[in-house]
């Protein structure tokens, strides 16, 4: 399960030796196991050496699937109230506010690094996420909470993984459904 937490959320095929040192074992062990992995289905190789988590694998995870349904829901604007009202600290408001996952994205790009830096250390990213719905991004901040990174770092990061998140749920919103 940590070998396949671990390629998660890197969200790209990684090296079994990454996988060997994040899991603090050796490599001829790790092979073994993500052979093993293979063989079940829970992760591909797509060239040697690399190695990256299936839909089965994350299945194995537990991670909730969204249907349409609840992707648009995700993607909707909420009211001020509930927006995400970012601080640069305790009682020093910016000014700014995201009142959806696409307004949110484009507004951390803007946004001081210490803004960013202030409320992922507080989980409030993951608990406005969590707000909206959507377990799997909150998940993801909470990985990205774990690495400790700061400043142009972080920010490239967290715009990376909401963007590739709302282009996710776009592309389920924008299916079509078709009724019998």
């Amino acid at each position: 399960m940590k070998a396949l937490e671990m390629m998660w959320k890197a969200g790209r095929p990684v090296r079994s030796r990454d996988v060997a040192h994040q899991l603090s074992l050796s490599v001829p062990p790790t092979n073994l196991h993500l052979i093993w992995l293979r063989r079940k289905g829970y992760v591909l190789s797509p060239e040697k050496g690399l190695y990256a988590i299936t839909e089965t694998g994350k299945d194995a995870l537990v991670l909730p699937k969204i249907n349409r349904k609840q992707a648009l829901q995700i993607l909707s604007n909420v009211p001020r109230e509930k927006a995400f009202h970012f601080y640069y600290g305790m009682d020093l408001y910016s000014q700014t506010y995201a009142t959806n996952l696409r307004d949110f994205c484009d507004k951390i790009q803007a946004l001081d690094t210490k803004s960013l830096e202030f409320h992922l250390a507080r989980k409030d990213f993951e608990l406005w996420f969590l707000g909206l719905g959507d377990f799997k991004l909150a998940r993801k901040m909470s990985a990205i909470r774990e690495t400790g990174l700061l400043g142009e770092t972080l920010r490239k990061k967290v715009y990376e993984v909401v963007k590739s998140r709302c282009q996710e749920l776009e592309g389920l919103s924008n299916k079509l459904v078709y009724v019998k």
